[in-house]
């Protein structure tokens, strides 16, 4: 009995391999969600240092340490960075070692709209050469999707490049014409803020609209 007691607590316990790797894959997706709040807290916080050098150090690493850092589909195709990629990464990496260099407040509140410019040549690359970027992640969670839903993730995509665009015009204006309060909370806060009711509009228009025609043109 003893043994068979024994078999079944090994049978009801999971192996130590499976309970470490699932603690790694926790730790790495904590070190990811706080990799990406970094960046707009130290926007936001940036304000209140006197030495933008510090700041410029500090999103250096952080821009690496996102590309690099975690594990899963979307990590594996960070590491696989195209040419438009590479030239977005180096146009951040050389603003954030000018400001390094330099200490100027002015790159320091120019850098915002220079992360929208990147994401707007990332984003619109793929319009000219396909697929679409949010086809791309969609295929992610569902490599087959529908025609209708790739047109979707296409018209999605032209959303996105023309919010960075705006959202980088008036970034750079903040940065220009505002106090360096004002700067910080519309950059580190207000933006990703819009950013959201984005995200959650998308998501509303999806279930009431795309999803319902999809299922009634495949209904008939």
């Amino acid at each position: 009995m003893p043994f068979v007691r024994s078999r079944m607590q090994a049978a009801a316990s999971p192996p130590a391999g499976a309970s470490s790797g699932s603690e790694r894959h926790w730790a790495k997706a904590v070190v990811q969600v706080l990799l990406k709040l970094a960046y707009p807290a130290l926007i936001l916080c940036a304000w209140r240092w006197d030495t933008p050098r510090y700041v410029g150090c500090m999103l250096f690493a952080i821009l690496w340490l996102q590309r690099w850092a975690g594990s899963g589909p979307v990590a594996t195709s960070l590491r696989r960075l195209s040419s438009i990629d590479w030239t977005v990464v180096g146009l951040l990496s050389c603003a954030s070692a000018a400001i390094v260099f330099t200490n100027s407040e002015l790159l320091l509140r120019l850098y915002p709209s220079l992360v929208n410019l990147g994401l707007l040549i990332a984003f619109g690359a793929t319009l000219v050469r396909g697929p679409s970027m949010i086809e791309k992640f969609a295929r992610l969670g569902n490599p087959n999707l529908p025609p209708g839903a790739v047109r979707h993730t296409w018209r999605v995509t032209q959303v996105w490049c023309v919010f960075f665009a705006l959202n980088g015009a008036f970034s750079a204006y903040t940065a220009l014409y505002w106090s360096r309060a004002s700067w910080s909370l519309y950059n580190g806060a207000i933006a990703y803020g819009l950013i959201g009711v984005l995200l959650v509009a998308e998501v509303i228009w999806r279930y009431l609209v795309v999803l319902p025609q999809a299922a009634r043109s495949e209904a008939a």
